[in-house]
């Protein structure tokens, strides 16, 4: 069997209706599907819920669950907030800096353009508190055939140190001098 892409991905949110309209707004994803059910499917249990689909393009879909007879939201405190995030590649520089600019009209902070060196983000939140990434690839082909060469070396030496592999340093420290 071979994966053909994610059906979707799920998340949870504080409101389905204020989730949908914001990606609509700020990210320009269309609302495809809604579903509700007061049992869920899969376990039987009685636990009524909104489950919103939204199009992220190129036939991914992103998708909430409101869950309104569940406590409140909370995230996992041990892990940094930077980690957990979702990545949404757009399309160019102008794309990215758009959206930004829209997102901090209304007042949501934006960090970056951040420049990853193989690719260019900025980060923020939305309304349920989920971070996301917009990111524009500026890779060569040359870059990604050094990653590609040394991704092994990379995760074998990790798993023995626990230690940032160097292999790939000119990617933060400006060393690159290939094409």
């Amino acid at each position: 069997m071979q994966i053909q892409q994610i059906h979707h991905v799920a998340y949870r949110c504080k409101d389905a209706k204020e989730t949908v309209e914001w990606y609509q707004k700020y990210l320009n994803m269309n609302f495809i599907l809604a579903i509700a059910e007061d049992k869920v499917p899969s376990t039987g249990e009685n636990d009524p819920y909104m489950h919103v689909f939204l199009d992220a393009g190129n036939g991914n879909v992103l998708a909430f669950f409101e869950l309104p007879t569940q406590p409140p939201m909370s995230r996992d405190l041990n892990t940094p907030v930077w980690t957990q995030h979702l990545a949404l590649q757009v399309g160019s520089m102008d794309d990215m800096l758009a959206a930004k600019e829209r997102l901090e009209a209304d007042g949501i902070n934006v960090i970056g353009p951040t420049d990853h060196t193989i690719f260019k983000s900025i980060y923020f939140f939305d309304p349920s508190g989920h971070r996301l990434e917009l990111a524009v690839n500026t890779a060569t082909p040359v870059m990604n055939k050094m990653l590609d060469d040394a991704k092994w070396a990379m995760l074998n030496e990790w798993a023995i140190t626990k230690k940032a592999p160097q292999h790939a340093r000119w990617m933060h420290d400006g060393s690159f001098a290939g094409e």
